[in-house]
C-alpha cells in the first residue's frame, strides 16, 4: 500500500473515531424516543426512566469526548516559556524563518524559549489540520547550549519538515491526529464516573486500532523530515544532532540532580540567571567523551508501543545513505547555536523568573562556591551524626556502669542525645582505641531490621561503610571549619571540597585503618597533627 493510500486510511479511521460518538448520540436518542412515545408503562416507569439518565449522562460524557476531541488542536498559555521577538533576537529568528522557508512552510508568529531539551511546533489549527492557523515554536535553551549552529539548522528544519508537503497534505492530518486522539482519551480517563470510564474504554480501544493503523504514517513523515533536515543543514550535521540529542538529555538530568537542585536541602539557589545559566558551564568543561559517559551505562527508554519516531540508530543509518554533500559537520570550530542570542545571560534569569515556582522568591541566593561550601558542610554533618550520637551512646553507657547504675538495656528505646553532648572526632578516636568500636558503637548504628540479626563479620561488613562515611564527615567538618578546605563547584566532574595534598593522598588508606577489625587510630592522628602544624 503506498503513502498516500495509508495516509487515506487513516484519516478515514480519525474521522470515524469523531463519528462513533455521532452514532452513539444518534442510538442513545432513538433508544429514549421510543422509551417516551412507545414504550412507556406506568408499571416499568421506574425502570425506563432509570434507562433516560444513563443515557443522558452517556451522552454528556460523549459530548465532553467530542468537544476535547475538536479542541485538541487549540494553542494554551505557555507559562514557563519565555517569549521572544524578531526584534528581541534576531539572529535566532533568521535561523528559524531560513528553515522554515527551505521546507515550504510559513514561520512561526510567536517563538518561546523553554527549559527542556527539546524543539518542536504547534498549530492553532482547524479539522485537524487541514485549515491551518496561528503558529508557534519551542526551543530550549539547553538545546541551545548543547548545540552547534548547524546542528540546530538540522533540528529546526527536520520539526518544520513536519508540517512541509513531503508526500501529501494527508500525513500532517494524521500526525495532528494522532495527538487529537490522545488527548482525547486521556480526558476520558480523568473521568469523575463510571460512566465516562465504560465510554473511555470503548474510545481507548478504537485508538489503540487508530495508533496502530497510522504509525507506519507517521514514522514516515519523521524520515522524511529527516530527509528535509540532511537538505538544509548537511548530511554529517544532521547526523550528528540526532547523536548529540540523547547525550545532552541525559548531561541535562545530571546537571539539575546534581547542580541546580544542590541548593534544595539549604533553601537556597544559585546566583539569579545560573539555575539553567549553568548548564552551559558543564557543557563548556567536559569534553564530549565525558559527556557521552553520563548516558553510556544509561539503558535507552523502551519505545512506546505506538511511538511515532522510529529508533535513532535507523534514522542515523538512513541519512549517512545519503549521498555526501561539501557540508562537514566541523563540530568543532562551529560556534555554539547560544551565541546567537543577544543577552543571554538576561534570557536566563527571565526563564528562571518562569520556571521557579512562587515560593523560590524568598530562598537566599547564594554563589556558587558559596553554595558548594554549604552543601558540602550539611552533607558531612549527616554522614556524622548517627555514628557521633552511637558513640555519645556508648560513652554514657560506659559511664552510668562506671559509677555502678544500670547500663541501659540492649535493644530499649535510646536515649535523647543533645548536639551539645555530641563528641568531638579525638573522642571518637580514643573510644575506637578503647575497643568500643565493635563492641558497643557499631549496634549503636541505625540499621534495617534484616540486618540487625547479623552477627561477625557479615555484621561488621554491613556497618563499616556507614562507620567510614561517619568519620569522613567528621573529618570535612574539622577541615572546613579550619578553613583547610576549599570548595570546587568541580564543571568537570564531581562538586565538593578540595583537601590538602596530604590529606587528598593518604586520608582513604587512613580511614581504612581505623575502621578495621582491630582499629587503629594512628595514621589518622598523624594526619591530624600535620594540620595542626600547618596552622600553628
Amino acid at each position: 500500500m503506498t503513502f498516500r493510500l495509508r495516509a487515506v486510511r487513516a484519516l478515514v479511521l480519525l474521522a470515524g473515531f469523531y463519528l462513533m460518538g455521532v452514532v452513539l448520540l444518534a442510538a442513545m436518542a432513538v433508544l429514549d424516543w421510543l422509551l417516551v412515545t412507545r414504550l412507556f408503562t406506568a408499571r416499568a416507569a421506574w425502570f425506563e426512566g432509570a434507562v433516560l439518565t444513563v443515557t443522558v449522562l452517556l451522552a454528556v460524557a460523549i459530548l465532553r469526548g467530542m468537544f476535547a476531541f475538536l479542541r485538541a488542536g487549540r494553542l494554551r498559555p505557555v507559562p514557563h516559556g519565555v517569549a521572544v521577538t524578531p526584534q528581541d533576537q534576531p539572529e535566532l529568528w533568521e535561523q528559524v524563518c531560513a528553515a522554515a522557508e527551505v521546507t515550504g512552510e510559513r514561520p512561526p508568529d510567536e517563538l518561546y524559549l523553554v527549559a527542556e531539551v527539546n524543539a518542536g511546533v504547534a498549530e492553532q489549527s482547524r479539522l485537524l489540520g487541514l485549515l491551518s492557523g496561528r503558529r508557534r515554536m519551542f526551543l530550549g535553551l539547553p538545546l541551545l547550549a548543547g548545540l552547534t549552529v548547524p546542528r540546530l539548522r538540522a533540528v529546526l528544519a527536520h520539526e518544520f519538515g513536519h508540517y512541509g508537503n513531503l508526500d501529501t497534505r494527508l500525513g500532517g492530518v494524521t500526525m495532528r491526529g494522532r495527538e487529537a486522539v490522545l488527548h482525547t482519551v486521556e480526558v476520558f480517563r480523568e473521568g469523575s464516573t463510571q460512566l465516562h470510564y465504560a465510554i473511555g474504554a470503548l474510545y481507548i480501544g478504537y485508538a489503540r486500532m487508530f495508533l496502530r493503523t497510522s504509525q507506519s504514517v507517521a514514522r514516515h513523515q519523521e524520515l522524511a523530515a529527516d530527509q528535509v533536515a540532511a537538505r538544509h543543514a548537511g548530511r554529517d550535521a544532521t547526523a550528528a544532532a540526532l547523536r548529540t540529542l540523547p547525550v545532552l538529555d541525559a548531561a541535562h538530568t545530571h546537571y539539575l540532580e546534581m547542580y541546580a537542585a544542590m541548593g534544595g536541602p539549604l533553601g537556597a539557589l544559585p546566583p539569579v540567571g545560573e539555575v539553567h545559566g549553568g548548564f552551559r558551564r558543564l557543557l563548556a568543561a567536559r569534553t564530549g567523551e565525558r559527556l557521552a559517559a553520563l548516558s553510556a551505562g544509561q539503558r535507552p527508554p523502551r519505545p512506546h508501543q505506538y511511538d511515532s519516531h522510529p529508533p535513532t540508530a535507523e534514522r542515523i543509518a538512513l541519512i549517512e545513505e545519503l549521498p555526501a554533500d561539501d557540508r562537514t559537520d566541523g563540530s568543532a570550530d562551529e560556534p555554539a547555536a547560544l551565541t546567537l542570542l543577544h543577552d543571554p545571560d538576561r534570557v536566563f534569569a527571565a526563564l528562571e523568573a518562569r520556571t521557579l515556582p512562587h515560593e523560590a522568591v524568598r530562598l537566599r541566593r547564594m554563589s556558587w562556591d558559596d553554595l558548594v561550601m554549604a552543601r558540602a558542610v550539611a552533607d558531612a554533618e549527616g554522614w556524622s551524626r548517627p555514628l557521633r550520637l552511637a558513640v555519645a551512646r556508648t560513652l554514657r553507657s560506659a559511664a552510668q556502669v562506671a559509677d555502678g547504675a544500670a547500663p541501659a538495656r540492649r535493644g530499649a528505646p535510646a536515649e535523647k542525645v543533645e548536639d551539645a553532648e555530641l563528641p568531638g572526632l579525638e573522642e571518637v578516636l580514643d573510644a575506637f582505641d578503647r575497643g568500643l568500636l565493635w563492641m558497643e558503637v557499631a549496634d549503636r548504628i541505625p540499621k534495617p531490621t534484616q540486618a540487625a540479626r547479623l552477627t561477625g563479620a557479615s555484621a561488621r561488613n554491613f556497618i563499616r561503610p556507614r562507620v567510614y562515611d561517619g568519620l569522613a564527615g567528621m573529618i570535612h567538618l574539622r577541615l572546613a571549619g579550619t578553613g583547610h578546605a576549599a570548595p570546587d563547584i568541580a564543571w568537570s566532574g564531581q562538586p565538593g571540597l578540595t583537601l590538602p595534598e596530604a590529606w587528598e593522598k593518604d586520608m582513604d588508606d587512613a580511614l581504612d585503618a581505623a575502621v578495621a577489625d582491630t582499629p587503629d587510630t594512628a595514621p589518622l592522628r598523624a594526619l591530624l597533627a600535620g594540620t595542626h602544624r600547618v596552622s600553628a
